[in-house]
């Protein structure tokens, strides 16, 4: 860990971009299986509120001054999670219904939190729409570690991810437990939302999660292709929108988006056209 110290900002952000770049999309994949996408909107806006709860925490006493707000995030998210999952188990056959009740609550719970915590313009547009520059030695020293507990689950649990994903009938015939594994991958999701946010921006990290799956998918013919492929177009879009964003100061997210969402045109064409052939 002694090594993080000695990096620059530039190669904080490209670790951390190349982390991220590598389980966001293997999240991505489960969450494209299993039709249930939109859920990174919900858990990422729940979780802007524990960042902006860290943030006035830390104005109103010197007890959480030196707390990073990204700790408090992963909580909140955590929590989010799980209950985006409960009401989805409460209304089990107006499941979407969960995505805005969460998404709603943390939208207005973070106004309220921004508009207390009164901070610089500078704080919230990182944590909102990333920035590179914003990456410190702690946010990748967490990274990492969030990273490899999301590797360890998904390799440990990889059979029954994958089996509940296809077919949750087969699965409880199986014996497995459909609301187990639900809530345990609802965890993973929270984890990889939170430490994504400080590279691509809390408003923009569901499309990270999910546009390079959706380009993987055109090309792909098995599951392993598509966390592959999501991960080779993750990382491109990831080295690029670092490249671009600390070249023409833009926003970190936005451009990483507009990178991904390019990949995706490009694919998708040049599939039309093969077929064309």
């Amino acid at each position: 860990m002694e090594l993080l110290s000695n990096l620059t900002f530039i190669e904080r952000g490209i670790l951390a971009g190349i982390i991220i770049g590598i389980i966001a999309p293997i999240v991505g994949a489960f969450l494209l299986v299993r039709r249930v996408s939109v859920m990174t909107e919900s858990i990422s806006h729940i979780t802007l509120t524990g960042i902006s709860a860290g943030v006035f925490l830390g104005t109103v006493g010197p007890l959480f001054q030196g707390v990073n707000p990204l700790y408090m995030g992963v909580i909140f998210a955590l929590i989010g999670a799980l209950i985006t999952e409960r009401l989805r188990g409460m209304y089990r056959h107006f499941q979407e219904l969960a995505v805005p009740i969460i998404l709603s609550s943390g939208i207005g719970m973070s106004a309220i939190f921004i508009s207390l915590a009164r901070t610089g313009y500078n704080e919230w547009y990182s944590y909102l729409f990333g920035s590179i520059v914003s990456v410190t030695v702690s946010d990748v020293k967490f990274i990492i570690v969030m990273a490899i507990v999301v590797i360890i689950f998904i390799i440990l649990f990889y059979k029954e991810f994958v089996l509940i994903s296809f077919d949750q009938e087969f699965a409880h015939v199986s014996g497995l437990s459909i609301k187990v594994a639900n809530f345990m991958f609802a965890i993973l999701i929270a984890i990889v939302i939170s430490i994504s946010m400080k590279v691509v921006g809390i408003l923009l990290v569901g499309a990270l999660v999910v546009i390079p799956v959706a380009t993987s998918i055109q090309i792909s013919k098995s599951f392993k292709q598509l966390i592959v492929f999501g991960i080779i177009f993750a990382q491109v879009s990831i080295l690029l929108g670092l490249y671009f964003s600390y070249q023409f100061n833009i926003a970190t997210g936005g451009m990483i988006v507009l990178i991904s969402l390019a990949l995706m045109l490009v694919v998708l064409l040049a599939k039309r056209l093969i077929l064309k052939i």
